[in-house]
């Protein structure tokens, strides 16, 4: 592939690069590059964690990127997860590695890495504290987002500025040169910038990827926006993202036929309204971009001949372009979503069905209490 060719692919996962010229150097160098994203392990994975992210990959690895996905099981006990149990913790670590044995995601290219081995390294230890020692207590509390909190002392604790300063870390030890993460964990990847020539490593290229929202109506919260980035995108971000701990605010990958339905049908999804939809966003960032999966052309909506009868799309820009106009009904559209979303997770289901470690793994992992 040419270098276009392969930074085409990974800009089709970056909603936002930092910095693009600097990524065109590093595939032009040559050398075999990796990309990272860490997961906490707590509770069952949501359609963008699992399908999403999936794609997301595969895009990365088609680009020659060798991908490290970090199970992030000692963050998990820092930020609290599954109420600070490791064990827990490390059992839904087991269970989202089946999750995305099943979610099509191509494991030729890709290692999966525990922070649990990480830390038996003293050089990662010697790096966090190095890390650490880089900035005043304000920079780092400032990153305090990725963990899904606001940046109020009151509600961080010491173990939460740990794992600022393990995420840091724990690019340099991977040798990624990519953090491929979400929009929301966009500060601390730029404090990674910042403190990698510091210690004497490089300077990772961010490339965040789409954060995408909750199927209920989108509210508005306030957040400190970084002034290099568009505020409203991070405002968004952390305002509109899936939550594990309330369950219909997103599909489940091991979400019944009658759960999607109840879900998509109560979803958000305002007639001629674009913007903040999150059944667009389905068909935006899942549906379309599972066409080959769903062994699909294109997507025929059926309506009764009264309504207009089916319509064909064949790409998303097609539909966004009708649902404006108002030519397509929001209930056309979320019946065709919820056939399309039943199908695309039915192959994760047989998983958890006829594997016996991975039906124990979600039979344990569905008794764990969630803490957010």
């Amino acid at each position: 592939m040419t270098t276009e060719e392969r930074l085409n692919f990974i800009k089709q996962v970056g909603e936002e690069i930092v910095q693009e010229d600097e990524l065109v150097k590093l595939i032009e160098n040559g050398e075999q590059l990796i990309a990272y994203d860490g997961f906490e392990p707590s509770g069952q994975i949501h359609i963008a964690q699992g399908v999403l992210r999936s794609i997301n990959i595969n895009k990365i690895t088609k680009s020659g990127v060798k991908f490290k996905m970090l199970v992030a099981d000692w963050h998990a006990l820092a930020n609290n997860k599954l109420g600070g149990d490791l064990e827990k913790i490390k059992t839904t670590g087991k269970y989202f590695i089946e999750v995305w044995k099943a979610s099509g995601m191509d494991l030729s290219n890709v290692q999966f890495v525990w922070a649990s081995d990480m830390v038996k390294n003293s050089d990662y230890w010697k790096l966090v504290i190095q890390v650490g020692r880089t900035n005043a207590l304000r920079r780092f509390i400032r990153t305090a987002e990725m963990m899904g909190r606001n940046e109020s002392l009151d509600a961080l604790t010491g173990a939460n500025i740990i794992y600022s300063c393990m995420q840091v870390a724990d690019i340099f030890m991977l040798g990624a040169k990519i953090t491929q993460l979400g929009m929301d964990q966009r500060k601390v990847n730029m404090l990674a910038r910042e403190i990698g020539p510091q210690l004497g490593y490089w300077k990772p290229v961010v490339v965040s990827h789409h954060m995408l929202m909750g199927l209920g109506k989108p509210t508005v919260v306030e957040t400190h926006s970084n002034a290099s980035l568009q505020p409203d995108k991070l405002k968004r971000a952390i305002a509109l993202k899936m939550s594990k701990s309330l369950p219909d605010s997103a599909i489940f990958m091991t979400d019944t036929h009658e759960d999607i339905k109840r879900k998509i049908a109560k979803a958000y999804c305002p007639e001629g309204i674009i913007d903040e939809n999150p059944i667009l966003e389905y068909y935006r960032y899942i549906l379309f971009e599972s066409l080959d999966r769903l062994q699909l052309q294109n997507i025929v909506v059926d309506r009764p001949a009264k309504f207009g009868g089916p319509v064909i799309l064949n790409s998303y820009e097609n539909l966004e372009r009708l649902f404006k106009e108002k030519q397509i009904h929001p209930l056309d559209i979320k019946t065709k979503a919820i056939e399309l979303l039943d199908k695309l997770l039915q192959p994760v289901r047989e998983h958890f069905e006829k594997n016996n470690q991975a039906k124990r793994l979600l039979e344990e992992v569905k008794k764990f209490q969630i803490t957010r």
